[in-house]
């Protein structure tokens, strides 16, 4: 009998019953009003004259009502008749790498320097994680994200390839500030839970403040990589000198090993000098097998709640409610049934990552017409829509920013579209909003002159029909044919322009603005094709494509100049944003 009786999940809505029972007495009691009527007409033909010929009321709507209230009651008791059991799904060990980013990184006592040591560790670290979420934080004087939580080897690794201490907005050393940033990342992607690893060579005494201070009610364990050497070394300019301190001293960072360990130690972490090898990443427990991570995020545990069943509850509830109101109700709820479900575009990767990261990972999968329709970010979008040949929607998700990366980005949207005169202004708004950016002042001076030739073009087609029509309207007046002329007047052809040369080289000009036209997504009408130019427009057309081709790889795409952009709006919004 235990097994049939069901399990209730709200039985607090038990206390509505007694409340529905005398609601429910009350309504089957209560004498009918039928206002004035009652005080005009005797007693005795009431009964018969107010309601319908008969001598008592109908009290079927306060039986359906009653059944309606418990049918409701019931499955707001929530009954069930079996346990869950479902997987647990959660990221597979998720980790945030955090790369210092200062002046130091580039002291040369690990040759070439202690980033690009830093920068191999990490792109050995993400190979041998493979599949698990890992995320990578830089900073200086203030923290930003480089790549959010995700599997992608190859992204990660084209911007590792970008990254120099000139890309941070703020100087300074802030490792406080990337473990903040860090830690937000894991409560985004992975509900809290993930490791962080530092790479940094020493930690200022308000830095570990800050870090203890941030991890002070967490449990995501902080493990320290020291980069460099206790020896130390000068840190090289670009012209020929070194670093200096306040003082006037050269700065000589070195490798504080035994502050490193100490603090790691006193947070329940680990530490270790980095080497060449992965005995550094072994003995810090980040080379995991693929086996046994997928093994942690997908365990099955019992959950110890009952399936609500009292859904089930509604379908009749809904019936009682069709007959209760009007007679065409009834059919309109059997239509209901009968209607296919309305289809809802729910996808499995909704549960795990949001939108921006399927929107990335589908851009790194080579699918960016999908990944448009995923980012909720107007320059994710732009770069996507950007990378699908869909040149007007990535202008117009470009111009959405306000900075000045924004603006040159949509003059390059604008350009590959073909609009070139649209183009110049982004470039010239880009310029204005930085005078700096040399990739927009390059691409600018391109394009001016891209437009400067297809004008030229167009006024020598213009010429040409002009003339060629003039030379038509002599030989019709004339009363005779070209053929006819040449044959009256032998050396004519060779002392008159001919009106077939004019309009070839007309076509031949055309040629390469067409060409660069059907590059950048226009097709301007063509002029009438001759016979001399038939066979040489393909291999002209073949040639120009070339030239724009080569004229379109000018335009820089560099990630060093999108990530300084990145980190210098990120950090603008944080200065304005109100405290």
């Amino acid at each position: 009998m235990n097994d049939l009786l069901p399990h209730l999940a709200r039985p607090a809505w038990l206390l509505l019953l007694p409340l529905c029972g005398w609601l429910l007495w009350r309504l089957w009691h209560r004498k009918r009003r039928l206002g004035r009527w009652q005080a005009l007409l005797p007693p005795a033909f009431q009964p018969w004259l107010l309601s319908g010929g008969r001598g008592r009321q109908n009290r079927r709507p306060w039986l359906l009502l009653g059944l309606a209230w418990l049918l409701a009651l019931l499955a707001l008791l929530g009954p069930g008749w079996q346990h869950l059991e479902q997987p647990t799904h959660q990221r597979s060990d998720p980790l945030v790498a955090i790369v210092e980013l200062t002046p130091s990184m580039l002291a040369a006592d690990l040759v070439p320097n202690r980033l690009e040591h830093a920068r191999r560790k990490i792109l050995d670290l993400l190979a041998a994680r493979g599949e698990a979420q890992t995320a990578i934080v830089v900073y200086a004087g203030s923290a930003h994200v480089l790549v959010p939580l995700s599997d992608d080897l190859a992204t990660a690794q084209n911007l590792l390839t970008a990254l120099t201490p000139g890309l941070m907005p703020e100087p300074g050393q802030r490792a406080d500030l990337a473990v903040q940033r860090a830690l937000e990342l894991l409560d985004q992607g992975a509900n809290g839970h993930g490791r962080l690893l530092l790479l940094s060579g020493e930690l200022s005494p308000a830095e570990e403040d800050g870090i203890r201070a941030a991890l002070a009610e967490r449990d995501n364990p902080l493990l320290l990589l020291g980069v460099g050497t206790p020896a130390g070394a000068p840190v090289p300019l670009e012209d020929g000198g070194f670093l200096k301190d306040v003082s006037g001293g050269i700065l000589l960072p070195r490798l504080a090993s035994e502050q490193l360990a100490s603090f790691a130690a006193s947070l329940g972490g680990g530490y270790a000098s980095l080497r060449l090898d992965d005995g550094d990443l072994a003995s810090l427990g980040l080379l995991a097998s693929a086996g046994e991570r997928r093994a942690a995020a997908e365990r099955l545990q019992p959950l110890a709640r009952w399936a609500d069943q009292g859904h089930w509850l509604l379908l009749p509830l809904l019936l009682l409610a069709a007959c209760a109101g009007r007679r065409g109700w009834l059919f309109a709820f059997a239509a209901l049934l009968i209607s296919p479900p309305p289809a809802y575009a729910f996808d499995f990767a909704d549960l795990w990552w949001r939108a921006d990261q399927q929107g990335q990972r589908l851009l790194e999968a080579g699918r960016p017409a999908e990944a448009a329709q995923r980012f909720s970010e107007p320059q994710w979008r732009g770069q996507a829509y950007y990378q699908a040949g869909d040149y007007a929607a990535a202008a117009a998700a470009f111009a959405q920013g306000r900075d000045a990366a924004a603006a040159y980005n949509r003059g390059n949207a604008l350009a590959k579209g073909g609009e070139l005169e649209a183009a110049l202004e982004a470039y010239d708004q880009a310029l204005r909003r930085d005078p700096q950016l040399a990739a927009a002042r390059h691409n600018r001076e391109l394009v001016a002159e891209l437009l400067q030739q297809r004008q030229q073009a167009a006024a020598e087609q213009a010429a040409s029909a002009d003339q060629q029509a003039a030379t038509e309207s002599a030989s019709a007046s004339g009363g005779e044919t070209a053929a006819q002329s040449a044959q009256r007047s032998p050396g004519s052809s060779e002392t008159a322009p001919h009106p077939q040369a004019e309009s070839t080289s007309s076509a031949t000009t055309f040629g390469s603005e067409a060409a660069r036209h059907e590059q950048l997504g226009q097709s301007p009408s063509p002029p009438q094709p001759t016979t001399r130019n038939a066979d040489a427009r393909p291999l002209e057309q073949g040639e120009q494509r070339q030239a724009l081709e080569q004229w379109l790889r000018q335009i820089p795409d560099d990630p060093a100049e999108l990530l300084r952009r990145k980190f210098w709006y990120e950090q603008q919004r944080r200065q304005e944003a109100p405290r």
